[in-house]
């Protein structure tokens, strides 16, 4: 039997104010960033103790910390390496001593001197990716610094220097490749918004399973569970599941808590179709401790939802921030492909090999599920 290679990742959010992530390393099991709300330590695992108990995220990836006017560069991306050209016009920039560059593994920072002291230009700790930092070349071009970085993936195109809302979702197509995107978690209004907020952004299509239900049965899923219990509501749910299976560019809203399929983790067989997140609300105040909440759940297998992708820890929820978590659940799931480009190509074999519930160990065709893993010959995909 093959080994399972999942990945997941984990984000602590609060979205009531402007707010940075901090990077962190993206274990095969389990993604973890730290999103706060200003800049703490130059660490890129970095940690922020809130006051009020509002939504967090963590993801894999991080915000600008300390930004530079977006007009004042212009931005190339070639084949192997990327140019920066920032504009030094009125800065009285006389020789390269009096440029300051700093490029290291995912962060960049330029600084100038004038009046005797170094001013800063661009400084951020998420660049759209990762690069070669002892690649970096730097020099002056008239009224202008050019700085090219070698890309640490030749492969991945970069819509911008920095990662942010509108670089991710003018990348996704060349990482998604039309995959489907289901949103699980224990509140249907939350995954709700956050679905309609990233089918937005990526140009998908909006689809909820509670708005399917209630057009189905003709009334609230409220009234259908005092009537018939959670049970029927599940079984319909995972019907409708497997209608949406085999859709293409869409974002999936599913029903939250023990009355939804996605709470069960034996109705996950269509669930695996496309990349999964879990919208996680906890009562964590740091990264650290997100992380082991949710390498925990993973570990234990107690939580159907540990099944997902990806984890993005909410500490509170407000409704006028759901870009914000919108943003570090593409984040994530920028890392969660990047980690594994075939990943988008073995959902859509398991979809076409019928959903048979044998993710991530794909079986060969003719494997039957209900005769169980002893019953498949040849090797798993």
């Amino acid at each position: 039997m093959a080994a399972t290679t999942t990945i997941t990742s984990t984000t602590l959010i609060n979205t009531l104010q402007p707010s940075s992530l901090q990077n962190l390393s993206s274990p095969k099991r389990a993604i973890t960033n730290y999103l706060s709300l200003q800049p703490t330590t130059p660490s890129r695992v970095g940690c922020c103790r809130l006051k009020t108990s509002l939504p967090h995220v963590f993801s894999s990836q991080s915000f600008p910390t300390a930004p530079v006017t977006l007009k004042d560069y212009e931005f190339l991306d070639g084949s192997t390496e990327v140019e920066l050209r920032l504009q030094l016009g009125g800065r009285n920039v006389t020789s390269s001593r009096d440029i300051f560059v700093d490029a290291n593994g995912s962060s960049l920072t330029i600084k100038v001197q004038q009046s005797g002291s170094f001013v800063t230009l661009m400084e951020t700790n998420q660049l759209f990716d990762k690069i070669k930092p002892a690649e970096t070349i730097w020099y002056i071009d008239e009224d202008q610094l050019v700085i090219n970085l070698k890309k640490h993936d030749p492969d991945l195109k970069w819509p911008d220097i920095v990662e942010s809302w509108e670089s991710l979702t003018a990348g996704y197509m060349q990482l998604l490749k039309g995959t489907s995107i289901y949103i699980v978690g224990d509140s249907t209004e939350i995954n709700q918004k956050v679905a309609q907020e990233l089918a937005v952004g990526l140009g998908y299509t909006p689809l909820t399973t509670k708005e399917l239900l209630e057009a189905y049965a003709k009334q609230s899923v409220d009234s259908w569970l005092l009537a018939e219990g959670s049970e029927s509501v599940v079984e319909a749910e995972s019907v409708i599941l497997q209608s949406l299976s085999s859709h293409a560019r869409a974002v999936i809203a599913t029903l939250g808590g023990q009355h939804g399929a996605a709470g069960r983790a034996h109705k996950w067989r269509h669930l695996y179709a496309g990349f999964t997140i879990w919208l996680s609300q906890t009562d964590a105040t740091d990264e650290g401790s997100a992380k082991e909440e949710a390498r925990s759940h993973i570990q234990d297998g107690g939580v159907a939802y540990s099944n997902a992708d990806v984890v993005v820890k909410l500490q509170g929820w407000d409704a006028d921030n759901v870009k914000t978590v919108a943003q570090a659940c593409l984040s994530a799931l920028k890392q969660l492909v990047l980690s594994d480009k075939k990943l988008p190509g073995k959902k859509s074999l398991y979809i076409r090999l019928g959903c048979r519930g044998d993710w991530p160990n794909i079986k060969p065709p003719g494997w039957d599920p209900s005769a169980g893993d002893d019953a498949s010959p040849g090797r798993s995909h």
